[in-house]
């Protein structure tokens, strides 16, 4: 899946930049809200909120703005919003699918945004239950490769998750994508911690089963829908089927 794994890395890079402009922030600390809300404030017992807030860290949020988001999570601090979270589907351009998940306190607002975003950049929602059938719930950590005054191999990661539940290891060149049931996320994260090695994001994913493939333009057209979607508040993650070879990537980034 060298597309998806490319563009792993590529959003990884991204990611970087999109937190010094304060909108990644905004985006992980509403996780650490509506994980705190859902689970409690108590970081031992909600494992999704020790992830969520492993992200914040990682992305270098302040710890106040961290510690006040549990609180306002968990019902310790007023102020906290009711947070919905909704998936839309829908198609791009090049027939490539795409499951678009929201994390909002107004539903018709974030449709109206998503919608919008689809329809300028060459895409458009579709009906529930049409685009999610081509993919399978995963859990996916990354793990850096250069860590700390050592290097982590494959073999590595494979050694120290294999029990834990991985089903694949895959190199991306600058980090090793480690994918596993959903249900066995908090599994292979804890196995990494054990066996010392550091993980830059443990999330539940969406991977897809079948990919296009794309050229150039359809790469720059992809992208450029991608981009308008993740820049709206209200969405959280954004996932599609498409494929993109190393030198179509190289080609863009230059």
């Amino acid at each position: 899946m060298s597309g998806h794994s490319k563009w792993a890395t590529t959003k990884h890079k991204k990611a970087v930049i999109d937190a010094r402009r304060g909108k990644m922030f905004a985006k992980l600390i509403k996780n650490i809200e509506v994980a705190a809300r859902m689970g409690g404030g108590d970081v031992a017992g909600n494992p999704t909120l020790y992830d969520a807030i492993q992200k914040a860290k990682k992305s270098s949020v302040p710890n106040d703005n961290i510690d006040r988001a549990v609180k306002r999570g968990s019902g310790a601090e007023a102020g906290g919003a009711e947070y919905t979270t909704i998936m839309y589907e829908g198609y791009g351009p090049n027939g490539v699918a795409f499951l678009i998940e929201c994390l909002t306190d107004n539903r018709n607002r974030a449709a109206m945004e998503v919608r919008t975003a689809m329809t300028r950049n060459g895409g458009s929602l579709a009906d529930p239950g049409s685009v999610s059938y081509m993919f399978n719930r995963k859990g996916v950590v990354i793990v850096p490769t250069e860590q700390e005054g050592k290097h982590v191999d494959e073999d590595d990661v494979l050694e120290a998750t294999l029990e834990a539940g991985a089903e694949e290891v895959n190199d991306l060149g600058e980090s090793i994508e480690v994918v596993s049931e959903a249900t066995d996320l908090v599994a292979v994260r804890t196995a990494l911690q054990a066996a010392g090695i550091d993980y830059d994001s443990a999330d539940a994913s969406f991977l897809p089963s079948m990919q296009v493939e794309l050229d150039r333009d359809g790469a720059g057209k992809v992208f450029r829908l991608v981009e308008a979607l993740e820049d709206l508040d209200d969405v959280q993650n954004v996932f599609g089927n498409f494929d993109v070879s190393d030198e179509i990537m190289e080609s863009l980034d230059a």
